[in-house]
This record gives structure tokens, sequence and C-alpha cells, in this order.
């Protein structure tokens, strides 16, 4: 059954509060809400992410809100950015950089008096 959110909206649509853990069904109804909204196959910074949530929502703790999408699989990422689950993001892939290892030296000095 899926929950109303209407309780936790003000007149413009915008979320004003987080449910309580007992409410579980109403928490995953505003994070379906929420990822419905975002644009699939965008990624985005954790800035804009954070202005369409402050858009979306009257709330403090953005960072709740991100985290529970995360966790829920409604958003994934890389640490780098964020996008819709199941919409891996288009554009340019950063190449990896090149790194060379320089190999290990065993110093056989180390603990010998001189």
């Amino acid at each position: 059954m899926t929950k109303s959110i209407i309780d936790f909206q003000d007149s413009r649509g915008r979320i004003t509060g987080w449910p309580s853990d007992r409410r579980r069904a109403h928490q995953l109804a505003i994070l379906s809400y929420l990822s419905a909204q975002l644009e699939g196959g965008k990624r985005y910074s954790e800035a804009e992410l954070d202005r369409f949530l402050g858009e979306k929502t009257v709330m403090d703790d953005l960072g709740l809100l991100r985290r529970e999408l995360v966790d829920g699989d409604y958003l994934m990422t890389d640490g780098e950015g964020y996008w819709k689950a199941g919409s891996r993001p288009t554009g340019e892939v950063q190449s990896v950089p090149d790194v060379t290892m320089e190999p290990v030296r065993k110093n056989r000095d180390v603990g010998q008096k001189k």
C-alpha cells in the first residue's frame, strides 16, 4: 500500500518534516517522491543535490535526506557525485590517471650503527 505524504507537505508541495522511524512507509513514500523528480542520467554534485533538496523541502538536515536516498537505493554515488539509481550518468567517462609505482627498496642499514 502506498502511503500518502500529504501530512508532510506544505501548500507548495515541499516536504516539511521527516517521519519517525515507526512510520517507515511514509519515509519511503517521501524518498520515492523526491527521487521521481530527479533527472535520470544526470550526475549531481553534492551542492546541486542539496540545492534540489532545498527547493523540494523546508528541512534543515539535507544530509539525512542524501543518506536516506543513497541507503534506500534511490540514488547511487561514487563519492564524487550522485545519480538516480538505474540510470548511470551519461557523458564522458573520466579516465583513470596513470600511476607509476617506484620499486620498494629495502634499506639493509636500518637499525645498524655506522
